[in-house]
């Protein structure tokens, strides 16, 4: 076998990533064109092209709003702007950089993991198999903050293996930063109290650590706290209470089904494969009592169970539960290659280890060419339902016009309106009542809005007292069991 030096590998990830995304990109551009599979990458667009132009944060008009789960994401994406370089295509350039520093943070987590009779070359491997999942790639070219998050909770996870007194400050610092990135990243700090719980050694040692890691966590983290409450008037975004309110009646739910719907998101594909190799890694951690290596899974089990019992949602292919799914490869491949590696090499062992690398293959390779075609619907969705019908609304309603609506990223890109978010992202008022059409038609009448813009199955009582001027005519969405985005003019 061909042996790699660590700087070729890294090399060969950069090549497949760039071959795995490049792929998406070119089968949207058959399946419609290009563009972001959601509309909530138009609103990082917004604030990006924003604080570039302006160096504030503001999503429309001249006040700040807090409206951008990752402000750090969209600072990233400001850079496309300060440089002149094309959006789309700048963050695209995110995008791979993002799955190609994931692939690495993988394949050094695997080859950091204890194990003794792995064959080589696994390291290499657990960074292609994260490159080539079909959830992480269609992140990578979401536009959205997903997968740095992700690649962060590798980080984090990597730096608390190290035995290095510093790596804790570190790692606590990676998750300050990641905060930043998604809020849910404060749940990284169960990895550090874990990590204290089971590490053998004096107290004054443990403390040591404990202290180093809160030391780097508290460097970013209460700075995104007053970001936060400049910004938005909270400690925390806006949208960490708007979309918990706006689907709180999936509560009702029972907690186990909830659970369900959510783990089968992860395992949608090569996840499901991976899944056994994750079963033996853990067992074989507690067999040896390798209590530390447990964290990782224990943390992704958690992050479940907190979707599961706060935000139940599972649309857009499960993209809150994605950063769980690094875990699952990384894990599950170690302990299949682990299983492997002991002499596997005749009889039954033989026969299935040679049977599991077959169906881990092809359905690596075949949930791929699946993402593909779905993302290329989801951005033909996207296209020629929000983005056309907000360039419909620049070209043919006053500037002055005041617009109510839902999916705002597309529309607060394209015009120059000022919106009434209906979702409660730039405009948290609507929260308490925010799925509540009587007393958000009235929230409607006192913003003065003029036009509604809406999916008419959303809000049937408000487009019940609205005359509708436009429709989007998209063949994607009704093809996918949805409607066409309809702008209505609002009756006062």
């Amino acid at each position: 076998m061909v042996k790699f030096s660590r700087f070729q590998k890294v090399l060969i990830l950069g090549a497949v990533s760039f071959l795995s995304l490049g792929g998406y990109l070119l089968v949207s551009s058959t399946t419609h064109g290009l563009g972001f599979p959601l509309d909530d990458a138009w609103i990082h667009q917004v604030y990006a092209r924003n604080l570039a132009a302006s160096g504030q944060w503001k999503f429309s008009g001249a006040e700040s709003a807090g409206g951008s789960t990752g402000p750090l994401w969209s600072a990233l994406i400001a850079t496309v702007y300060v440089l002149g370089i094309a959006p789309f295509w700048g963050t695209m350039f995110w995008g791979w950089l993002t799955l190609w520093g994931l692939g690495a943070a993988g394949m050094l987590l695997h080859e950091r993991l204890p194990g003794d009779e792995r064959p080589e070359g696994g390291g290499l491997l657990a960074g292609v198999f994260l490159i080539l999942e079909w959830h992480l790639v269609w992140a990578a070219g979401s536009g959205m903050e997903t997968l740095l998050f992700s690649l962060l909770v590798l980080v984090a996870i990597l730096l608390f293996l190290n035995i290095d007194m510093h790596s804790w400050a570190a790692a606590g610092a990676v998750i300050g930063i990641a905060v930043w990135i998604r809020p849910g990243a404060v749940t990284l700090l169960f990895i550090l109290g874990y990590s204290l719980l089971v590490i053998q050694e004096r107290p004054g040692k443990k403390l040591h650590r404990m202290v180093m890691g809160l030391i780097g966590f508290s460097c970013f983290f209460l700075p995104y706290l007053g970001f936060n409450k400049v910004i938005a008037g909270t400690i925390w975004p806006n949208t960490f209470f708007a979309k918990q309110a706006e689907y709180a009646v999936l509560r009702e739910i029972p907690l186990i089904t909830r659970i369900g719907q959510l783990g089968l998101q992860p395992i949608t594909g090569a996840g499901l494969v991976f899944l056994p190799g994750m079963l033996l890694a853990a067992a074989r951690w507690i067999r040896a009592r390798r209590w530390a290596n447990l964290a990782g899974l224990i943390w992704a089990a958690g992050y479940l169970l907190m979707y599961s019992l706060r935000l139940p949602v599972t649309y857009q292919h499960g993209r809150y539960l994605m950063p769980v799914i690094p875990v699952l490869v990384i894990f599950g491949w170690y302990g299949l290659y682990s299983w492997l590696g002991q002499k596997a090499t005749r009889g039954w062992k033989f026969v299935i280890a040679k049977a599991w690398l077959g169906i881990l293959g092809i359905t690596l390779a075949a949930f791929w060419w699946l993402g593909a075609q779905a993302y290329g619907r989801d951005v033909g969705v996207i296209e020629t339902e929000m983005v056309r019908t907000a360039v419909w609304v620049d070209n043919n309603l006053p500037d002055e016009a005041v617009l109510g609506a839902h999916d705002i990223g597309a529309l607060g890109y394209f015009t120059e309106n000022r919106i009434v978010d209906l979702a409660g992202l730039v405009s948290p008022d609507v929260i308490p009542f925010i799925r509540n059409e009587k007393q958000l038609a009235g929230y409607l009448d006192a913003q003065g809005a003029d036009y509604l813009v809406a999916f008419p199955g959303w809000y049937p009582e408000l487009v019940g007292r609205a005359y509708p001027i436009y429709q989007s005519g998209g063949k994607f969405a009704p093809r996918l069991g949805s409607e066409n985005l309809t702008v209505y003019r609002w009756e006062r």
